[in-house]
């Protein structure tokens, strides 16, 4: 059969497509892991912005919550600071320990078993989600604050279309968008800086005033509530700021996009998050005590408090606007943190067999495209459930995110008292860390789910529980499939013969050639080669052997991965040309490495078939009992054959899939030539 041209890329959908996204990024090239990988500061932009913006509704929240105790700001300022630190030098050995990222999906499921992993992993994607819907929610209220109450009624669709944006900036690349993003991040801190600055400077001016309130106020609560009362108001409120803490994981989640020495880089990003976090936090509710901020209708709180700052000011209104704009636009980029590390908990748990396989794949921009495309649009999903109401999502976002924390904070307690291999990071004098950090977030979790189930916690934990459900039937179907390949491994020879230094037999291009796709070395390639040998007996004279190397999450992790994908390949064409060749088959064998496979194989089709008379491609796909077919199974596995074949056809060429059965082999069957393995 000969081949077919090859049609010319340049549709109009193709253009647009890279238009919006970009040009393709080659893996082979060594350099694009450091010239995609971010420093201490893009990252802190990057990741760190969504720690930073979640002073946008933390602070607000729980400082509304104290009610007319307004004096207990002081003590929360200090608290949210003291909370910061504890939590995030935690995450710092975190980091150390678990250098290769993964954050606390992967501490869970090291620490804890499977099933602390699984429910981690599980909050951890519902979180990232909700920080997308949040972070684009409170920008929205920021933005609006500064317009009449009847454009309100414009904020949700401004709020859908950002999140398609953000969509298409990340499917371009994480470094390119937190480029783009960069002055925004810059903008927010020099406005900040003079809004607590200017809070705090007119604070000063009455600080008698303010001492002497303190004391008068807290006297007459101890009187009316007793001790314990006050107490339990703070504590509440204390709880209700959790979400100022959300986005402190984020770091440990992101590591493999960080510059080497990643350790160091992400514990530099750690501090700078933390210390920025704890500036902002605890500034805001100096200035709202101070400044004696109150809540307004269709206004936040810190919109209020920039009026009473800015207002006798100059250039007052511009720096209101500025300072609004900027903080709304700081959580846009906050969303940013969803975008990078959701997709990549999503490939962990892919790559562990929890979540489709597919969500590990990455584009031709080497980003996990289709987590980012789930990420994007199940927070357009919660945004249209909840209307944009900041309230619900801040009180949704905060249980996962310290379902997480608590659990990756006894993972590493228990662990430093337990496991000696963890034991040499969390030293002595770090379980104090281990131990407060866990403390403080069991409390904030269950005081937030206490106070908040009936509010839209209801509605984390069933979403919550239900993507768990889902993960264990997932992993229980690969465990099945898993166990299916493994009992067609028995078809493997016992011994490979030995490379024969001469008298191969000599490849002849006019004779027929079967060009067969494989993938590993197992005995999948064993089964279908025997229904090939059957099928077509003593037909073709030659065999040409061709694989592809996939890039995913899982390798895409510096160019030494890369390098060992490529021996593992070429491994596993000679084990196939050894076989042949001992049963008197000219072989030859080519390979490629790329993200998609479909295309790849398409492009070493075309290459390998070129100058040959008579050929064919042979495939094959693993076919389930017809009792067991679902219609999931077209989600939970590829279809790379039949997508293939499909191009080849329109390129006029034949490519034979057949069927892989898990059947037993007849008695007494010679040992044929493999030819082809499942792509499954």
């Amino acid at each position: 059969m000969a081949p077919a041209s090859r049609s010319p890329e340049g549709s109009f959908f193709a253009s647009l497509r890279r238009l919006l996204l970009g040009k393709p990024l080659s893996v082979s090239d060594s350099a694009i892991f450091h010239r995609l990988a971010l420093i201490p500061f893009l990252a802190w932009v990057g990741l760190g912005a969504d720690g930073l913006s979640s002073s946008s509704y933390g602070p607000p929240e729980a400082f509304l919550t104290v009610g007319d105790h307004r004096y207990l700001a002081l003590p929360l300022a200090a608290m949210t600071a003291i909370t910061v630190f504890i939590i995030a030098t935690a995450y710092s050995y975190l980091i150390e320990a678990f250098p290769a990222g993964g954050g606390g999906y992967i501490v869970a499921s090291k620490l804890l078993g499977p099933t602390a992993g699984v429910v981690s992993g599980s909050a951890l994607l519902v979180d990232y989600v909700l920080t997308i819907t949040v972070s684009i929610a409170a920008a929205g209220d920021a933005i609006f604050s500064l317009l009449p109450q009847h454009m309100h009624i414009l904020k949700l669709p401004v709020e859908l279309f950002l999140i398609i944006t953000l969509i298409l900036l990340n499917l371009r690349g994480v470094k390119e968008s937190v480029m783009a993003l960069l002055p925004i991040f810059v903008l927010f801190l020099i406005t900040h800086a003079l809004l607590l600055g200017g809070a705090l400077f007119s604070g000063l001016g009455s600080v008698g005033e303010h001492v002497a309130s303190i004391g008068t106020d807290f006297h007459k609560d101890t009187s009316n509530l007793g001790y314990l009362g006050v107490f339990l108001i703070f504590a509440k409120a204390y709880s209700m700021g959790g979400g100022t803490y959300t986005g402190l994981e984020a770091v440990s989640n992101g590591l493999p996009i960080m510059r080497e020495p990643r350790v160091h880089t992400g514990r530099r990003t750690m501090f700078y998050m933390a210390a920025s976090l704890s500036i902002v936090a605890g500034g805001l509710f100096l200035g709202y005590f101070f400044m004696g901020t109150s809540f307004a209708e269709g206004k936040t709180l810190n919109a209020v408090l920039a009026e009473q700052v800015f207002g006798n000011w100059h250039l007052g209104p511009t720096m209101v606007l500025l300072t609004l704009v900027s903080e709304g636009a700081l959580l846009i980029v906050g969303a940013q943190a969803g975008f990078i590390d959701g997709p990549r908990v999503l490939a962990n748990m892919a790559l562990d067999g929890w979540m489709p396989r597919r969500f590990s794949s990455l584009s031709d921009r080497l980003t996990a495209h289709d987590g980012i495309l789930l990420m994007g649009i199940a927070s357009l999903v919660a945004l249209l459930l909840t209307h944009g109401s900041v309230d619900k999502l801040v009180v949704m976002y905060s249980i996962n995110v310290f379902l997480t924390f608590s659990l990756s904070m006894i993972s590493m307690f228990r662990a430093s008292w337990k496991n000696k291999n963890v034991t040499r990071y969390v030293r002595n004098r770090n379980r104090l860390v281990f131990g407060a950090g866990t403390a403080l977030c069991v409390t904030i979790l269950c005081i937030t789910v206490y106070e908040k189930t009936e509010s839209g916690g209801w509605m984390t934990i069933a979403v919550t529980s239900g993507v768990v459900f889902l993960a264990i039937a997932i992993k229980r179907h690969y465990a099945n499939i898993g166990r299916m390949i493994a009992a067609m491994d028995s078809a493997l020879p016992t011994s490979l013969p030995a490379r024969s230094n001469g008298n191969n037999p000599e490849f002849n291009p006019e004779k027929p050639t079967a060009i067969v796709l494989v993938g590993g070395y197992q005995g999948v390639g064993i089964k279908l080669c025997r229904s090939i040998l059957s099928t077509f007996p003593d037909f073709y004279k030659n065999v040409v052997f061709i694989s592809v190397g996939i890039i995913d999450s899982g390798t895409f992790k510096g160019a030494e991965e890369v390098e060992n994908l490529n021996k593992s390949i070429a491994g596993s064409l000679e084990k196939y040309e050894l076989l042949a060749q001992s049963r008197g088959f000219p072989v030859r064998t080519a390979y490629k490495i790329g993200t998609d496979p479909v295309n790849v194989l398409e492009e070493l089709c075309l290459e390998v078939s070129q100058g040959l008379g008579q050929f064919s491609f042979f495939a094959g796909q693993i076919v389930f009992e017809e009792a067991q077919e679902r219609w999931f199974h077209a989600i939970l596995h590829n279809q790379t054959a039949f997508s293939l074949q499909k191009r080849l056809l329109q390129k006029g060429m034949n490519l034979i899939v057949l069927p892989i059965r898990n059947e037993p082999d007849p008695k007494n069957t010679p040992e044929p030539t493999p030819l082809l393995t499942a792509s499954t």
